[in-house]
């Protein structure tokens, strides 16, 4: 065996165990678990106590915790629902926010806070859809209008930052123009894919042999969607694109041709164990890890970076929901608002992905990641509080405080494969 140590993994698997069950001892304490992962790897890692490293091992299975942690958000995006006046409304939203996000990012850049203003622009207009849906859906509001309209910005605002990301900073190292082509190819390639895959599920045979084998030791359909998470993740890395592209593509595949779940109702559940019961944890617990808390403590100027990029997020991605006036009304455009600017897992990755090409300094990366942070403890709950009481309870497993890093619900429940409304996939929708 390769000589590496274990004790690190030990340690992060510790946290990941022990922050849900003492959210679960402590109902009341309506915190999101992965907020607590990143806190808890910030206090162990060398910023505070110094107890643990990003040793080889655990940075592998980080790595692949990302990977699956995009494949998850995009198995959720339901592209067949996004349509109609609901995806032009909400592309219109988004493409506000981008331009008010470049805003924000050369001002940045003139006080000395980014060299790469559009990276950081392009970190600021996602949405964390993995935290907005478990909200909506405690609340009653996944099915009403504030709530489909929410769930279909934050699942553009995902999908768009994804591709804007891979698109402008590649690695390819050929230019947008290079990269575009490249970009063009690999969509062609998942059309080209999800066509043949939904003619081969047509095949009564193979379809025979998929359900003897799903619930045996060969779990054939988790190895066929960790087969292609693979394959997308490493031809995109071959092409020079960002390898979260090649994971969330591999996810909105998935959930393209994966439509009728009758046949294998624990399938999506199976990934969630995976994804949020092993790899996912290492991966926040280990960004925690790496956040530069001590330079923000000794550098003041870096430290009101914080609250600067918090309001940033207010501005870039709550201030679109003006378009929504008209549909949602004063009050249900404000709680969308708030909504849209909760924003943690992809400011991570796109914390490290800065960190590591300099595009981002430590402090900065560290300062964006506490801004998400701090969104996604303030405005859910203060967007609950303007929507008022649910108008109809919805099923409810753990909810954002005791669910999985994410905060959703328990995926062994038999709701979590009903469809609710156009856009989400019933309790289980948008999770991450």
């Amino acid at each position: 065996m390769p000589d590496v140590s274990f004790l690190n993994l030990l340690v992060v698997a510790c946290v990941a165990a022990a922050i849900p069950l003492a959210l679960g001892w402590v109902p009341r304490l309506r915190v999101p678990a992965v907020v607590l992962e990143i806190v808890a790897g910030v206090v162990l890692g060398p910023s505070v106590l110094g107890w643990i490293e990003v040793d080889l091992p655990v940075q592998v299975l980080a790595l692949f915790g990302l990977a699956f942690l995009l494949m998850l958000a995009g198995l959720e995006i339901d592209l067949r629902g996004l349509r109609g006046r609901l995806l032009g409304v909400a592309a219109l939203g988004y493409g506000v926010s981008l331009v008010l996000a470049v805003l924000v990012g050369w001002g940045t850049q003139a006080v000395g806070w980014t060299s790469a203003p559009l990276f950081l622009a392009i970190a600021l207009t996602a949405t964390s859809l993995g935290l907005v849906v478990p909200v909506l859906k405690d609340a009653g509001r996944s099915g009403d209008p504030v709530g489909q309209t929410t769930i279909a910005a934050a699942s553009v605002a995902d999908f768009a930052a994804i591709v804007l990301l891979s698109l402008l900073f590649s690695m390819s190292g050929g230019g947008a123009g290079t990269t575009a082509g490249f970009l063009a190819g690999f969509g062609v390639l998942v059309v080209v894919l999800a066509l043949g895959v939904g003619r081969v599920r047509m095949s009564m045979r193979l379809g025979d042999v998929l359900v003897r084998l799903q619930d045996t030791t060969a779990e054939i359909r988790v190895r066929l969607v960790v087969l292609l998470l693979v394959a997308f993740v490493a031809l995109a890395e071959r092409l020079g694109l960002e390898t979260i592209l090649g994971a969330f593509l591999a996810g909105a595949l998935v959930g393209l041709v994966d439509r009728d779940s009758s046949s294998h109702p624990r399938f999506r559940a199976k990934l969630d164990a995976i994804g949020y019961g092993f790899l996912i944890p290492v991966f926040f617990v280990s960004s925690g890890v790496q956040l530069d808390l001590r330079g923000l403590l000794e550098e003041p100027a870096a430290l009101l970076q914080v609250p600067v990029f918090l309001a940033a997020l207010l501005v870039v991605r709550g201030l679109p929901a003006v378009l929504y006036r008209g549909r949602l009304g004063r009050a249900g455009s404000l709680a969308a608002g708030l909504l849209q600017a909760t924003s943690l897992p992809f400011l991570v990755t796109v914390a490290q992905i800065g960190t590591v090409t300099g595009r981002l300094s430590a402090t900065a990366a560290a300062a964006l990641v506490f801004a998400g942070l701090l969104s996604v403890l303030v405005f859910p709950a203060a967007a609950l509080g303007i929507l008022g009481r649910p108008q109809a309870a919805a099923p409810q497993g753990p909810g954002p405080a005791t669910g999985g890093p994410t905060g959703r619900p328990d995926p062994r429940r038999p709701s979590d494969d009903v469809e609710a409304g156009p856009v989400g996939r019933g309790p289980r929708a948008g999770r991450a």
